[in-house]
């Protein structure tokens, strides 16, 4: 067993908008301001930079297990980034130009394969909401995943540091999106996606997703589930992955989440490879202008799959 120790971290994130288009989030930290517009085309960005910390300076100038602020004793740029937004009524769009040492990471997986033409292209896809469709809204193109609590943007969430459940997951899909409101307390969804982390699947099959959200009062609990094979051998490797969040917001001064992740894939030669996560955050809203925000979470990788050693990480983290 190992404990997981994350560098101190100091940062500054300097917001112009609200810049995530994506399902809801329990992580999403205070409202900023309006995005500018011309017509109906709407503009909002980011520049989030920071100075990582590290009391053990480690040889290789990298902190062990983070995902993003991975550069020790470094002043790095996180991400930069310009959206522009037209709410479908009934048609629409969203294009996100993103540079910084975040989307590089984000993107590995396709530039390690080779694709690297949308690197600096977070987000991009045409959205459809038919007038006579009570709600159901389809989007083409590359979009952030519904998984898990955590968002892409860093200042939109609780923590600055990313949790191991949101590094380890899925980021990005290719394909097609839809979400439709089913009752008042009831939204679901159906993806049809080319896989985890690629614009070009690396198989012939395709990746399935499906959503659900359900809303009462303060209380929201989503879904997420994808199945599909993510091996470029003949398409082997099917994975199934399943995360789910629990949200609760008491009062305007206390918001909860508890998250829950469980991932699968066969392996080639009999078996499977198995991986379970469970954690949860808090943000307590202390003054008008000061929040703190701790997080805990466990994370078993029971065959080594996606640590590359067989281990159970414990992690803490704390934001003020």
């Amino acid at each position: 067993m190992r404990l997981f120790q994350g560098a101190a971290l100091l940062a500054a994130a300097a917001p112009l908008a609200l810049a995530q288009a994506q399902a809801p989030s329990p992580a999403t930290s205070a409202s900023t301001s309006a995005p500018w517009s011309i017509g109906p085309v709407q503009f909002s960005g980011l520049i989030d930079g920071y100075y990582n910390y590290t009391p053990n300076h480690p040889a290789s100038r990298t902190v062990l297990y983070r995902n993003f602020d991975v550069r020790a004793n470094s002043i790095s740029l996180n991400m930069a980034e310009l959206n522009l937004d037209m709410a479908p009524e009934p048609l629409g769009f969203k294009l996100s130009l993103g540079a910084g040492r975040a989307f590089d990471l984000i993107h590995f997986a396709d530039t390690a394969n080779g694709f690297d033409s949308l690197r600096y292209v977070p987000q991009a896809y045409l959205s459809y909401k038919p007038v006579t469709a009570k709600g159901l809204q389809l989007d083409f193109g590359k979009f952030y995943t519904s998984a898990g609590a955590e968002l892409t943007e860093t200042h939109l969430g609780w923590n600055y540091s990313r949790a191991l459940m949101y590094a380890n997951g899925p980021y990005y899909h290719f394909g097609l999106r839809t979400t439709m409101p089913l009752s008042k307390n009831f939204t679901a969804g159906f993806q049809v996606v080319n896989g985890w982390n690629n614009v070009e699947d690396n198989n012939s099959g395709k990746t399935v997703g499906v959503t659900t959200v359900v809303t009462v009062r303060k209380f929201v609990w989503s879904n997420v589930y994808y199945a599909g094979p993510e091996t470029s051998a003949a398409n082997e490797g099917f994975r199934n992955f399943n995360s789910t969040v629990f949200t609760l917001n008491p009062s305007d001064k206390v918001s909860l989440y508890g998250q829950f992740d469980y991932g699968t894939e066969k392996a080639r030669v009999g078996g499977s490879f198995d991986w379970i996560t469970y954690g949860g955050a808090a943000r307590f809203q202390v003054t008008p202008r000061f929040a703190l925000s701790p997080r805990a979470e466990y994370y078993y990788d029971k065959d080594g799959f996606i640590t590359g050693t067989v281990q159970k990480l414990k992690e803490f983290t704390i934001t003020g």
